[in-house]
């Protein structure tokens, strides 16, 4: 074989090798793009949020529910503003030329405290409506209970009495 045979095989081999190396990529990422489809195709649709809940109940119900779950937001509501102001003045207080670390502890403590009764009051207020429903009103709401989720998976409140924004506990 001549040296110009020898060249030519040479280039055709290396751009097969090529070939098959471009071939081989754009297999695994296209297989991996179609594995996020098939998979995302696959998972539970998404929960229902709170409002579309309600929106299938009996009028009746609806009405007891919302007006219940009000009230229990409006008890809650000055333990919510507490740990928010707390909070602010703990931030306020943190950015100040002389840090006083025991006085922003006790603020952030405070602020905790508070929310957390406001959570409790929250919570024993959808627990005692839960305990005057059907099963099936009772199953449908029992994912207010949830800690995951958005505002759409909240009881109905005000938006003022939203808790205060923390970092979510790791679990």
């Amino acid at each position: 074989m001549s040296a110009r045979w020898l060249k030519i095989a040479l280039a055709v081999s290396v751009a097969l090798n090529l070939f098959a190396v471009a071939a081989a990529v754009t297999t695994f990422v296209t297989r991996a793009r179609v594995e996020a489809k098939v998979e995302a195709q696959n998972s539970p649709p998404r929960r229902t949020t709170f409002r579309q809940v309600l929106d299938q109940m009996n009028p009746a119900v609806r009405v007891r529910v919302r007006s219940t779950l009000h009230a229990a937001a409006e008890a809650a509501h000055p333990d919510f503003e507490q740990a928010r102001a707390a909070r602010r003045e703990a931030v306020a207080l943190s950015s100040q030329p002389d840090f006083d670390a025991a006085k922003v502890q006790a603020l952030l403590d405070t602020s905790r405290a508070a929310e957390m009764r406001g959570r409790a009051r929250l919570e024993a207020g959808a627990v005692q409506l839960l305990a005057t429903l059907g099963p099936d009103d009772r199953k449908a709401l029992a994912q207010m209970l949830s800690r995951r989720g958005g505002r759409n998976s909240r009881p109905a409140s005000p938006p003022t009495s939203a808790p205060a924004r923390a970092p979510a506990p790791v679990q």
